[in-house]
């Protein structure tokens, strides 16, 4: 297993386009499966793609994957740092995907700790993400010292188009 934060694509280049489709596989696999990570089911190939070509050209977000035995990718997550004057110090945790065939595996954990590893490299101490409340994502992040910050009803649609809370949380990572 290797973990490769990927280059920012600036300017006119494209992100490479074998990284965009099995970047699209673990994201459609994902929904496929039922996690609420923005979009509904089924999601098309084409609005994967164009959501990952997107999100790979934000300056201001880092992208991690977690690669298989066979070099392919098995799982990603990004940090988004906040560009305000006063919020230099947090960034917000967003995408921690892991392809079904590769789930308990490590990828999870291993994308997190590098994850956590440049956001303390990089001057932000204070994270925060959004996850499904009820979910096995939601255990998994307090087993790993996240805290619940709070709870929002009906704040996002499960992929199956279905209003769900949404649980909070943030660590600290001084």
């Amino acid at each position: 297993m290797g973990i490769e934060l990927l280059p920012l694509t600036q300017g006119p280049a494209r992100p490479d386009d074998t990284l965009v489709h099995e970047l699209a596989d673990v994201l459609r696999d994902c929904v496929d499966g039922g996690a609420s990570v923005g979009f509904g089911r089924p999601l098309a190939l084409d609005r994967a793609l164009d959501w990952w070509r997107t999100s790979l050209c934000a300056p201001a977000t880092r992208t991690w994957v977690a690669r298989g035995g066979a070099g392919r990718i098995e799982g990603c997550v990004q940090l988004s740092l906040a560009g305000q004057d006063n919020a230099r110090h947090r960034a917000e945790v967003a995408k921690l995907l892991v392809h079904r065939r590769s789930r308990g595996s490590g990828h999870a954990a291993a994308l997190m700790g590098a994850l956590e590893q440049h956001a303390r490299h990089v001057g932000r101490t204070r994270l925060l993400l959004d996850t499904q409340t009820g979910s096995v994502a939601e255990r998994v992040y307090e087993r790993w010292g996240w805290v619940r910050v709070g709870v929002v009803p009906d704040y996002a649609a499960a992929p199956d188009g279905v209003l769900a809370p949404t649980t909070f949380m943030t660590k600290d990572l001084r």
